[in-house]
């Protein structure tokens, strides 16, 4: 298979072969691992027993579902990735916001999945061969799930869709072989030792509402263009896109993370969940365990990266995509090595997800209300001036920026960093709000209402531009080099 050439350019139609059941097997099929299993754990950690946190997942889940799945529609429309499609709202500049909002998200969920992954398999290894579980094994065993899962993210989007193809299926039987599994173990109620984190029950609920279930589809606030740029609008309706997009995302997170809840659970796993997850599996099922860290990882860590080398693409487009992967690579890895020796994994998730989701929330708002604006008419060769090197274009604005978008964004972002609660960091208006973290909600306003005040006189003129602008933006941008 060869190694995919595309970096964020415009995918010609003839190469947007993919459909809305690729789309649902590559959600699908990334998901069902560790690395997201483990946010399954959050809400038992929390304090929740088995019904809190099943709710507080389910909903979180369907809340996260409503705002992100029409993300994947933008991609369908412009035939590029969704920080590259976000230069009709920011600028063709000013996308770089998205680009490094993407560059986050994908870099703490890959280096999250190779974190647990590892711990996993050591400790499974562990009680297999009696190999020690040392901080040099675990370093060992980073680098080479990182290796592996170099390989697949430079291959490219085709070989990581028949990856997904396969663990869609192969993952789903090692999760019903491990309900049987630690079935013997399972009750309803919290893991020992552990308290509602935020002294109540409703601030908790909230809290895990937003870290476990929201924080799942919120992450692929920047992916979804990733695989909607290769379908082609002309064969799939708008309609079944979104539908594929929504069942995706709903199976490929809840299915994961109830697993992890269920485990949780199961193995009284409180301050750690690969340690118990390990010495609560019966023998039998530590080979089933060591390829579910090794193969789910690999797959989910892989499109993390995949993601990651296209946001790096975007910001340094002199940089080819398999070097900006490359270099992605090394980063995670790094990542992975000081959260696992310096970091508390549950405190780590908590303030990670919780701080990317309050500076993404405003980008992806204002993207949607472009989109709604526009009526998903984009021209797709002004998006590409940046990429070129060149200025001019309908997006050029101001020197490449839109200024109006980009003050909202950072208002929306200060607001939920101001008002986000994690175990390392309050801010001060959660006094505001009775000490409930508000932050998604509040951030996704405040950037919303900010950008449609900024830019109401002039929406109708931005939404009927992009009809008749096709040849205007060959005619205007200029090549600088």
């Amino acid at each position: 298979m060869p190694i995919e050439q595309r970096g964020v350019d415009t995918i010609p139609e003839e190469e947007r072969t993919s459909g809305p059941r690729d789309l649902i097997s590559i959600l699908l099929g990334s998901n069902l691992c560790l690395g997201v299993i483990v946010f399954g754990w959050l809400p038992p950690s929390f304090g929740l027993g088995l019904w809190p946190s099943v709710t507080a997942i389910v909903t979180g889940t369907l809340a996260g579902i409503v705002f992100t799945a029409p993300l994947a529609l933008v991609s369908l429309r412009t035939a590029t990735n969704l920080s590259t499609s976000s230069g009709a709202q920011f600028g063709v500049r000013g996308r770089l916001v998205g680009s490094v909002v993407g560059l986050l998200l994908a870099l703490g969920y890959t280096a999250l999945t190779l974190w647990i992954g590892g711990d996993v398999m050591v400790g499974a290894l562990s009680r297999l061969t009696g190999l020690p579980d040392t901080g040099a094994t675990r370093a060992v065993m980073y680098g080479v799930l990182a290796a592996f899962t170099v390989v697949g993210a430079v291959f490219g989007y085709r070989l990581l869709l028949r990856m997904s193809k396969v663990l869609s299926i192969g993952m789903v039987v090692l999760l019903a072989v491990g309900v049987y599994a630690y079935a013997p173990g399972f009750t309803t109620a919290a893991p020992p030792q552990t308290s509602y984190l935020l002294g109540s029950f409703w601030p908790t609920w909230l809290l895990a509402a937003v870290a476990a279930g929201l924080s799942g589809p919120v992450a692929f606030i920047t992916l979804l263009g990733d695989y909607t740029r290769y379908i082609s609008p002309r064969r799939h309706s708008p309609r079944k896109v979104f539908w594929s997009t929504g069942l995706g995302l709903l199976i490929g997170l809840l299915v994961p993370q109830l697993f992890g809840t269920y485990t949780a659970l199961a193995a009284k796993a409180g301050t750690d969940y690969a340690g118990p997850l390990v010495d609560a599996a019966p023998f039998w099922y530590l080979l089933p365990l060591l390829a579910a860290g090794a193969a789910g990882s690999v797959g989910n860590a892989g499109l993390m990266l995949y993601s990651m080398g296209l946001d790096l693409d975007a910001i340094v487009p002199r940089a080819t995509r398999a070097k900006a992967t490359l270099v992605a690579a090394g980063v995670a890895t790094a990542f992975v090595f000081i959260g696992s020796f310096e970091w508390d994994v549950q405190s780590a998730m908590t303030s990670f997800v919780l701080l990317l989701t309050a500076i993404g929330t405003p980008w992806a708002v204002i993207t949607l209300i472009g989109y709604v604006r526009c009526r998903g008419q984009y021209d797709a060769d002004a998006l590409q001036v940046f990429n070129r090197r060149s200025v001019g274009g309908i997006y050029w604005y101001r020197a490449g920026w839109n200024v109006a978008a980009t003050v909202s964004w950072a208002v929306g972002a200060g607001v939920g960093l101001l008002a986000v609660t994690t175990p390392f960091y309050e801010g001060p208006l959660l006094a505001l709000t009775g000490g409930v973290d508000c932050s998604f909600v509040l951030s996704g306003l405040a950037g919303g209402l900010a950008y449609t005040a900024l830019t109401f006189r002039s929406a109708a003129t931005t939404a009927a531009a992009p009809a008749d602008a096709g040849d205007t933006a060959g005619r205007v941008a200029v090549a600088v080099d």
